[in-house]
This record gives C-alpha cells, structure tokens and sequence, in this order.
C-alpha cells in the first residue's frame, strides 16, 4: 500500500481544494473571488493526476509479477517472511497527509482579530488630499478603509455631519479600548492588512472579540489629519448590531 502513498496525498489535496472552490464558498476565506476558476481547475488537476499515477503503479506492479519477479533472483528475507522493495516509501512520508486531511475536514478559519490586532498603523500613500463627495443619505455604507482613509485624510472632511455604517468584526487592546475590524487583500490572505475604527459609546458595550457586528454612527474627529494622533479612527457609536459573518470576510483593495 506505501507504493501509492504520493497519489492518495495528490487525491486528498486535490479533494480539498475542489471542496473549498467547487462544493462551497469557503476559498474566499484564503483568496479573492476572482482566483476560483483557477483553484477548481487545480483541483480538478490534482485529483486527475493522483489517479494516473495509482493507475500506473498498479499496471506496473502487475507486469513486475507477471513477468519477472518470480524468475529472477528473490530479494533478501528480513526475518519475518518479507522481501524488502527498492519501490516502497518510508513509513515517515505518509504524515503529509495530515496536512491534506486538515485542510479537506477542518479548514482554517479567515484572518480575524489575532491579525489585524498586530497591524501597525499605515500610511496612505495619496497623503493628505480631497476625496469625492460621500452619496446623499444617511447613513451611508462605507468600508472600514474607506472611513479610515477618510477620516485620517480627507482635507474636505466629507464625514463631518454624516452618519455612516460599517461592518466588521470586533478586535481589543489590553486595555479594553475596542474596534471594528476589517482585512483587505490584493490577491489573498497572505498580502492581507487591516483596517479599524475605535468604537465608543456603544449602548450595549463591547461585544466578544472576532463577533461580526454592522455599527452605525458619526466620526469623532482626533488628532491633526495625516499624523499618528488621528489613527486609528474614532466612530461615536449609535446602534450595534450582531451579524453574520459574510462569505467573503475580505474588503478588497
């Protein structure tokens, strides 16, 4: 059976990438939804694959028998009825398929509080500036970036008077200060980085970290624009409301 070890790793990797993109929409967990097609296709690729492979070795196996193992000279006993095969894997390489395994029954959850608390503050790369107008009515839908960036960059200060809403989950300081939360990717969690907002006075207080919440409220202007005193973002909270956690966790960028 260790002859087809590196074809069931093969099926078992394939299997969970078809499972993540084909069967469900937990890649957007890891990547943005633009790269689906290419994981299907892996995965389709991978499993392929492993079954050519199984299918060679067998056919392979058979013709070994048939045709010449039992003439020639027989490999040596190792004392306990076994002739060693020069085809067998060792045993140790039959633990890469834990990983597979993982990935195929337990996913890995999204990026949550853990990353974005060790986000450092960043700087926009357009600096201090003006930004287009916010659309009329309120409140208004923003991500958590673009409040940030126009909270901490906006020379028009187009937030001021408005009532805006964003989603995200929850994240702590140690000192029970809290946020909401949002990770953005170019192309997958790996490039990912984080914005937030401070959240104060919540009616209900503080919910538990990484519970996704829609928060609606007006900017709490802090510090001069451009500079460290105005990050992160201040939201001077008026409702909150627990919500489920989107399939797509990720803002993009």
């Amino acid at each position: 059976m260790r002859r087809y070890g590196p074809c069931v790793l093969l099926l078992l990797v394939g299997a969970a990438i078809l499972r993540i993109s084909l069967f469900s929409e937990l890649y957007l967990r890891y990547v943005k939804a633009g790269l689906r097609p290419y994981l299907i296709v892996s995965g389709v690729a991978l499993v392929l694959l492993g079954l050519a492979m199984a299918a060679v070795r067998r056919a392979t196996h058979d013709d070994h028998d048939d045709h010449g193992e039992h003439d020639g000279p027989h490999e040596p006993d190792d004392g306990h009825g076994h002739g060693h095969s020069h085809e067998r894997s060792p045993r140790v390489a039959w633990l890469l398929t834990l990983p597979a395994l993982a990935l195929l029954l337990f996913p890995p959850p999204a990026l949550g509080s853990y990353s974005a608390e060790r986000e450092a503050a960043r700087q926009a790369a357009q600096g201090v500036g003006s930004f287009p107008a916010l659309p009329a009515g309120d409140p208004v839908e923003l991500t958590v970036a673009e409040f940030g960036s126009r909270a901490v960059y906006d020379s028009g200060r187009s937030l001021t008077g408005r009532t805006v809403r964003l989603t995200g989950f929850v994240t702590r300081d140690r000192d029970g200060t809290w946020y909401v939360a949002r990770l953005a990717v170019t192309c997958c969690a790996a490039d990912a980085t984080a914005g937030k907002a401070e959240v104060r006075g919540a009616p209900d207080g503080a919910p538990p970290a990484d519970t996704w919440i829609t928060v609606t409220g007006t900017w709490h202007p802090e510090g001069a624009l451009g500079t460290d005193a105005a990050w992160p973002p201040v939201l001077d909270a008026v409702t909150v409301e627990r919500v489920k956690a989107p399939a797509d966790p990720y803002e993009q960028r």
